[in-house]
């Protein structure tokens, strides 16, 4: 089966129960996401406030049939170091399921650094946990290196 074509555009408040269900859509999700239709308050406060963030983009991969198949949220951080170059973290990249492995991933991709690129970011991050064997290889597919090292903290 060939993948579907997809366009990338600014998520809408009506996209918010499919990003969510492909939040679910993988081990780490599904114990940490609540899926329902209408979504849970939360997200869609949350919604409002990134979509409020002119220094925020979450994203969704939409079907010529308007189906949602893939998110990424984009953040730009600006900084002083790197002589003030602007900074794109990629986050929260998700392609449904029943599409992986059809280069949906790499077109979300290429079009968010493109986005970073065209707002004058330098460089672009991402943190993918290290239970996501086949994200890590993806990424470095798309030329990424471990250049970090993370560290995290329940608050």
């Amino acid at each position: 089966m060939a993948a579907p074509s997809i366009r990338l555009r600014a998520a809408r408040r009506e996209d918010v129960a499919a990003i969510v269900a492909l939040l679910a859509d993988d081990g780490l999700g599904a114990d940490r996401e609540q899926v329902s239709d209408p979504p849970a308050g939360g997200y869609l406060a949350a919604f409002e406030q990134i979509a409020a963030n002119r220094r925020t983009l979450l994203a969704v991969a939409e079907t010529d049939a308007g189906e949602v198949v893939g998110t990424l949220q984009l953040t730009f951080i600006p900084g002083l170091s790197n002589q003030g170059a602007e900074l794109a973290l990629v986050s929260a990249v998700r392609v449904s399921s029943a599409l992986r492995g059809q280069g949906l991933g790499e077109t979300m991709m290429a079009w968010a650094m493109d986005e970073a690129r065209r707002r004058g970011c330098r460089h672009m991050e991402l943190f993918t946990h290290l239970s996501r064997v086949d994200a890590k290889r993806f990424y470095e597919r798309l030329g990424f290196a471990r250049s970090h090292a993370g560290m995290r903290r329940e608050l």
